[in-house]
């Protein structure tokens, strides 16, 4: 179980900062991950912490979102800058055991999700 937080309604230039928590089980050797759905649109991958220690960010978010996790805590989390409209999406969390760098874009290959958090940026 999955249970993402932080969302909430920012003016374009903010920040914004994402939580995610695992309630039961281990984040140990597992990759965990943001994607997002905005209106109309399919779910797209945001980003990615692989076990290994790797981080990997799409386009759009490079350089203004890192993602984080804290192992110890069961916790990932997404820090959001430079906000702008396009942003505007209910964010997911994600998390996998097993899976190939070149699957980590794709939402069939994870396997655990959570509920979802909406964030909205404001023009």
């Amino acid at each position: 179980q999955l249970q993402a937080s932080g969302g909430g309604l920012v003016q374009a230039g903010g920040s914004l900062r994402l939580s995610c928590a695992a309630s039961e089980g281990t984040f140990s050797r597992t990759s965990t991950g943001w994607f997002r759905q905005g209106p109309g649109k399919e779910r797209e991958f945001v980003a990615a912490s692989r076990w290994t220690g790797t981080t990997h960010y799409a386009d759009p978010v490079k350089g203004r979102f890192t993602i984080s996790r804290d192992n110890a805590k069961n916790t990932m989390y997404l820090q959001m800058n430079s906000l702008k409209p396009e942003d505007t999406a209910v964010y997911y969390c994600a998390a996998r055991r097993t899976g190939i760098l070149s699957t980590l874009h794709n939402v069939a290959a994870w396997s655990y999700w959570g509920q979802g958090t909406q964030v909205t940026v404001s023009s």
